[in-house]
């Protein structure tokens, strides 16, 4: 008897604990969702002036739009589409009228395309902040003597083409064509696995209590 208690308890208090996890997943899961709508209704929210995304505080994800004019240099980054293969980021110094010199992604380049010179007139950008944290310490450094880096680091970027640590990434093409394809941001690149890690948990759960149960049974069939 003290035995068969000993089973019946472990096995219910380990299939409560996983099915806790489960459920926990689950609350996670509404989270992530409710976060990623409200990002996504943000980015496409009605663009807003630099000054009114950035300050007093720095907001990811904001609309904004710009008029200025692109300096004459670029930064090219390795990156790759699902559809395209290895194609490279197109980063460009912007001097933004009334706030001064930020960075702007303009877009993509299939692999081994020449860049294109940026226009002299002045333009009107409309795009998105954001603030990828890319780099880490696998990140190769950047080959500054081919122009080559491998990830967005916004700081590095910056100082390199003397522009504030603020970068926007464009959202629709200018009248004036730069020569890329812009590369939007979206909630594509934010994780929500907890769908997964649910039936992950909830499977466990249940694969404990059969055998808890197959255990249990086997234990009453033993003879004495």
């Amino acid at each position: 008897m003290r035995r068969y208690l000993f089973l019946l308890t472990f096995g219910l208090m380990g299939a409560g604990i996983l099915i806790s996890l489960g459920v926990w997943q689950v609350q996670r899961l509404a989270w992530k969702q409710d976060l990623l709508g409200r990002i996504e209704a943000q980015i496409d929210a009605t663009p807003t002036s630099l000054t009114e995304a950035v300050n007093p505080q720095f907001q990811r994800y904001a609309p904004v739009e710009a008029t200025g004019t692109f300096g004459p240099d670029h930064i090219r980054m390795l990156a790759s589409r699902k559809t395209t293969g290895a194609v490279h980021r197109i980063i460009r110094p912007f001097e933004a009228d009334g706030f001064g010199p930020v960075l702007i992604d303009t877009g993509w380049l299939p692999d081994e395309v020449p860049v294109p010179g940026a226009p002299d007139a002045q333009v009107t950008l409309v795009g998105n902040l954001d603030a990828p944290n890319e780099a880490d310490s696998f990140t190769p450094a950047p080959d500054l003597d081919n122009n080559l880096w491998f990830a967005r680091d916004v700081p590095a970027m910056a100082d390199v083409l003397g522009t504030q640590p603020v970068l926007i990434v464009l959202r629709q093409t200018p009248e004036n064509d730069l020569g890329v394809t812009p590369w939007p941001v979206d909630t594509a690149g934010i994780p929500n696995d907890h769908l997964q890690y649910a039936i992950t948990w909830f499977s466990l759960a249940a694969i404990w209590v059969f055998m808890t149960a197959y255990f249990v049974l086997r234990t009453n069939r033993s003879p004495r």
